[in-house]
């Protein structure tokens, strides 16, 4: 048996989902960009996924442009804003994912573009009342950048709130959804923003297919040329089986909200008590198990040990998947971004972040628990 416990880095995809897909692999043989029958069936199936999506979300069906996932559409909204609204500064966090940390190093570099960071209170949130100096401090046409939930910790932000600051402020807001579309109710007709971005597999749809939402009433340019697909907004013959397959994973995600979330929470609680019986000195960064933080996500800092420097590869042998950071960080060898930006950081302890999804169960949270005391059971200390 394996828990798998890593549902930020991705999501089983779900039967119907691939169902779905299948079909239209098996059925759906012609380029949506032609004109013929085959042609039209396939232009069909991703007009339709497109209505549907933008129903659930709350907005007009020619603001979604598809995209190959989250990183893509990040870029795409920090680039646009730069080379087609103006855009001179970027205020984002020391703490957001690496797609827009690096597309917005990447402006800084090429268009010379400041690049702020807003601060960040004890408890990991963002600091609004310094994103407000930020703000007012400066009228250079700006970009705020700031993701609806961390990855790794789970702090929220009100999109509301953010988007109706930078407004007072004339200022353009992004949002990195990516953690939180499919597991939280959105209208995007009601909030006051720019650009969204959504990656299907982080809700039990197939990898390598996502959105970006551009607000109607802006005019920017594609960031991948070569074709007049997606309105301009990006060349290429479209994906039309993962496009289909990320509708369905969406009208399930949305069909199904409430009673997911529920299984979740339950599920999380249920870790989290448990670490605490087992491992008194143990943290929750960023007081990751509070019910204000990001539903999917617990990120632990486990009191020290010498096992802390494999926690990882020994939860594997154990037959638990977890992670100590973002899954487009893999490879690194300084640990997490986020902790450190935070203060979360210390070598002496083993961060590890348990994710979970409408398919964890009872037996992965009774697994995971097991190979915590097998892995940090205690140990002597030889005194010199």
């Amino acid at each position: 048996m394996y828990a798998y416990l890593d549902n930020a880095a991705t999501t089983p995809v779900a039967p119907e989902v691939a169902e779905a897909m299948m079909d239209v692999y098996r059925s759906v043989h012609g380029n949506p960009s032609s004109t013929h029958g085959p042609g039209r069936k396939a232009k069909a199936l991703v007009e339709t996924s497109r209505r549907a999506i933008a129903q659930h979300v709350g907005c007009s069906p020619r603001a979604i442009c598809f995209t190959s996932g989250g990183t893509e559409a990040d870029n795409h909204a920090i680039q646009a804003a730069v080379r087609s609204l103006g855009v001179r500064r970027i205020i984002t966090s020391a703490a957001e994912h690496s797609a827009v940390i690096k597309a917005s190093e990447h402006m800084g570099s090429q268009a010379s573009i400041e690049v702020v960071h807003v601060q960040h209170l004890s408890s990991g949130e963002v600091d609004l009342e310094h994103l407000e100096v930020l703000l007012a401090k400066d009228t250079t046409t700006t970009l705020v950048s700031l993701m609806h939930a961390n990855n790794e910790v789970g702090v929220m932000i009100d999109l509301a709130v953010v988007g109706k600051m930078c407004r007072t402020y004339g200022a353009y807001f992004h949002s990195d959804t990516v953690q939180t579309m499919g597991h939280y109710p959105l209208n995007l007709s009601e909030i006051d923003i720019d650009f969204v971005t959504c990656s299907a597999h982080k809700f039990h749809g197939p990898k390598g297919i996502g959105f970006l939402y551009i607000n109607p009433s802006l005019r920017i340019d594609g960031l991948i040329v070569g074709g007049g697909q997606e309105r301009t907004m990006r060349g290429g013959t479209e994906n039309v089986a993962g496009i289909v397959g990320l509708a369905k994973a969406m009208d399930m995600a949305f069909e199904h909200m409430e009673g997911h979330e529920n299984h979740v929470r339950r599920l999380k609680a249920s870790l989290a008590e448990g670490l605490k019986q087992r491992l008194p000195g143990l943290v929750f960064n960023a007081e990751s198990d509070r019910q204000d933080r990001l539903y999917t996500v617990l990120n632990v800092k486990f009191p020290p040990h010498p096992n802390s420097g494999l926690a990882i590869f020994l939860f594997d042998l154990e037959g638990v998947a977890a992670s100590g950071g973002s899954a487009c960080s893999s490879g690194a060898t300084l640990g997490s971004h986020v902790l450190r930006a935070l203060g979360y950081h210390d070598p002496a302890c083993a961060s590890v972040r348990f994710s979970f999804s409408r398919y964890t169960g009872d037996e992965d949270i009774a697994l995971a628990l097991e190979a915590v005391e097998k892995i940090f059971a205690p140990h002597e200390v030889t005194l010199k």
